[in-house]
């Protein structure tokens, strides 16, 4: 067994906990590890799809909102990589997702606090000794062998996995996939005569525009369906991206559960839709590829709700509610792309180990600090923070890349006594409750 104390164990290795591990190289003190069991570091690999940019700006990596002078900076990236020049020239803000997923590799290939192929599979509560600490029990993934490491602090960051409604599941899964697994299938995919797109959010619409340029060159009917009213662009107003920021999240927390899930509703425009560039690179290829009276290249259907599937013969049968006429009917498919979003993902040994012994907000939802500590019913000094399942008490800032830098700056300041990194407020034009307000 590693009898060494860490200060931080970390996790899950995606964009939240490999941004902690590089602040962490600032700060001497402190010395943690981070586990994953994928063998490398993978960002969304199966939608990576080539020309697709990220919806918000290239500052929002994994270090400059806490330290832009960091050697791990996107900008710094650029200049190691000799594009510099040329990003300068192709003056947008976002970055391209696939150069985003290749800085980030840049950044783990740099850190050796960090062990792919290690799964955690148990977290064991010492708060009894002498030390009160965290067991973290980790299996290698090739060797089946475990071990365990302590620490005082866990941090969980394992992220989110794809939402399939049951009666989705258990199809092969070439046939019926999450868009997840997009770019892993999409060979198969564009050999069929009909392929259905389920959803209408920015990965939908990806994915669709990927196809109707798979069409020049392969013969398939392609369509989308949607509950949605429609396909509506995400707010991108500049006082609205004032709720992506600390003080907004101060705020946020500060409401009851029945205030916070409200306030959600009433934001579903900063939360769901579609990049603007993006909606109007479909529009215009729509109009481009309809020039002369050529047919529509897709079916595009809103307002209905695609409840169910059945296999018939060699095709899906797609069971389908349009809502706003209650009328039901069917639709006949060959593949079946569903992209119906991401919950989080809750390892099983957390329920085992944690489940009685922390606070809960509702049955699904448990209940987190603004330093996003879980909230035990006795208190520790040894903290267990939590980077996953935090849209009910962050608010919209929970899944936001730039905010997670915010986030990391938190924690690392806590764990270390002292201000490593500036936890800057008063960062907006607006505010959101009064001086005086207690």
């Amino acid at each position: 067994m590693s009898r060494e104390l860490y200060d931080m164990i970390g996790i899950g290795i995606g964009p939240y906990n490999l941004g902690m591990a590089a602040l962490l190289e600032n700060t001497p003190e402190l010395d943690g590890v981070f586990f994953d069991k994928t063998p490398k570091f993978e960002w969304h690999p199966g939608m990576l799809i080539e020309h697709m940019s990220l919806t918000i700006p290239f500052l929002a990596d994994l270090v400059t909102f806490a330290d832009p002078t960091s050697k791990f900076t996107y900008i710094n990236y650029l200049h190691e990589q000799n594009r510099l020049q040329q990003f300068y020239f192709f003056r947008k803000f976002q970055a391209p997702r696939q150069e985003y997923n290749d800085y980030l590799g840049w950044v783990a290939g740099q850190l050796d606090q960090l062990h792919f192929g290690y799964e955690v599979v148990d977290v064991i509560d010492h708060k009894e000794a002498d030390e009160p600490h965290y067991e973290v029990v980790v299996e290698k993934i090739s060797t089946k062998n475990r071990t365990s490491y302590f620490t005082k602090n866990v941090v969980m960051g394992t992220g989110s996995e794809p939402f399939v409604l049951d009666t989705m599941e258990g199809q092969p899964k070439e046939d019926v996939l999450h868009t997840s697994r997009y770019m892993y299938e999409k060979e198969d995919l564009v050999q069929s005569p009909n392929i259905t797109v389920v959803g209408s959010g920015q990965s939908a619409i990806e994915v669709l525009l990927d196809l109707l340029k798979e069409q020049e060159n392969k013969e398939f009917q392609l369509t989308l369906l949607t509950r949605s009213s429609g396909l509506f662009q995400l707010e991108n107003a500049k006082f609205g991206q004032e709720y992506f920021s600390p003080d907004f999240i101060d705020y946020f927390h500060s409401l009851d559960l029945k205030q916070r899930d409200n306030t959600l509703e009433t934001l579903g425009s900063l939360r769901k839709g579609i990049n603007p560039e993006t909606l109007m690179e479909l529009y215009e290829t729509l109009y481009h590829k309809t020039i002369g009276k050529k047919k529509q290249p897709v079916t595009i259907q809103p307002n209905t709700e695609v409840k169910n599937l059945s296999k018939k013969n060699n095709k899906y049968v797609l069971h389908c509610h349009q809502w706003q006429k209650e009328n039901d009917f069917e639709y006949e498919t060959n593949k079946v792309i569903l992209a119906t979003g991401y919950k989080p993902h809750i390892p099983d040994w957390f329920y085992d180990r944690f489940q009685d012994a922390i606070e809960w907000e509702d049955d699904k939802r448990y209940k987190v600090t603004r330093d996003y500590q879980l909230t035990f019913k006795s208190k520790r000094d040894h903290h267990f923070f939590t980077l996953t399942n935090l849209e009910h008490s962050h608010g919209t800032a929970a899944t936001n890349l730039a905010l997670s830098v915010q986030r990391n700056i938190q924690i690392i300041n806590l764990v270390a006594g002292r201000e490593v990194y500036q936890n800057k407020r008063n960062t907006i034009f607006q505010q959101f409750r009064m001086e005086d307000e207690s």
